[in-house]
């Protein structure tokens, strides 16, 4: 059998990624989840199993009782990374109706839920204007409602990026109106009409080619034991953790990680971490907020 992983076809590399995804989260394997999740015979699952043995002999082992393949004691993946933030994030996926059940590899699923988030509607039309004005460097009018003006108004827009601010979805343009590169709600653009060539580019704006380093570390009022579960948390290291963001994402960061405001102003198990290097980041200008 070859066993040479770079010569295998797409298809059959997915497959084999599948078995182990299985064997290293669920603990099992079989021939049924191969046919049933990629509609293959007997046989041809069969030779997959077969030939994952060919590659990774103690990964798995057959259990007669049970009619199933389970995870070796000497597992070690040859064709998947376990990412445990990829798993929770197809559970949070899950969660929001973004994903169906049929769409993950996940068999078993545990009980999981998540905290609400209220729905952020964006007319895929609008999405779909936006995009492709990204695509061909385009100004596109729009029928925007800011929320500091009483009523929408029209306004050219030349967008250059999509971004997120950890709840809502935003297009980063050049306004015309302003000749400033602001956030636009993709939510609050009513209406798109009319497009022209723009010559206005991505590296233009200074603050989304431009990152700002964040330095958190436990909040110092916290116990030793706190504080190393928090570095846990975070993943520090030395007691603290850098983080990098777009400059005009900066003041979305700040607010979501709770580090917009003094942290004295909260208790310290409340707080949990601080901006070591707030004199720094509090000095940089950053144009996050939207209209």
């Amino acid at each position: 059998m070859d066993s040479d992983k770079s010569e295998l076809r797409w298809g059959v590399a997915q497959r084999l990624e599948f078995i182990e995804f299985r064997l290293f989260w669920e603990g099992r394997v079989n021939r049924s989840d191969l046919m049933e999740q990629f509609g293959l015979s007997v046989n041809q699952a069969s030779a997959d199993l077969n030939r994952y043995i060919g590659f990774a002999p103690d990964n798995m082992v057959y259990d007669k009782s049970a009619r199933t393949y389970v995870r070796g004691p000497d597992y070690a993946a040859q064709f998947l990374k376990p990412d445990a933030s990829r798993y929770l994030a197809q559970l949070r996926s899950l969660a929001d109706g973004i994903l169906d059940s049929d769409d993950t590899w996940i068999a078993e699923l545990p009980s999981y839920d998540a905290a609400p988030t209220p729905a952020r509607v964006v007319n895929p039309v609008t999405l779909r204007s936006v995009v492709g004005a990204i695509r061909r460097s385009e100004a596109i009018e729009v029928k925007y409602q800011s929320l500091s003006r009483p009523e929408p108004s029209w306004r050219w827009i030349a967008p250059h990026a999509i971004g997120f601010d950890g709840f809502r979805w935003h297009t980063r343009a050049f306004c015309k109106t302003d000749e400033v590169f602001k956030d636009f709600l993709l939510s609050r653009i009513l209406q798109t009409r009319g497009a022209e060539a723009s010559e206005v580019t991505l590296a233009a704006d200074a603050d989304w080619q431009e990152q700002v380093t964040l330095e958190i570390g436990p909040h110092p009022e916290l116990t030793e034991n706190q504080k190393k579960v928090i570095a846990l948390d975070y993943g520090m290291r030395g007691g603290r953790a850098k983080i990098k963001v777009r400059r005009a994402l900066l003041y979305y960061a700040l607010k979501r990680l709770g580090l917009d405001t003094d942290p004295s102003a909260r208790k310290p198990h409340e707080q949990q971490i601080v901006l070591i290097n707030r004199d720094i980041v509090v000095g940089e200008h950053y144009a996050g907020q939207v209209l």
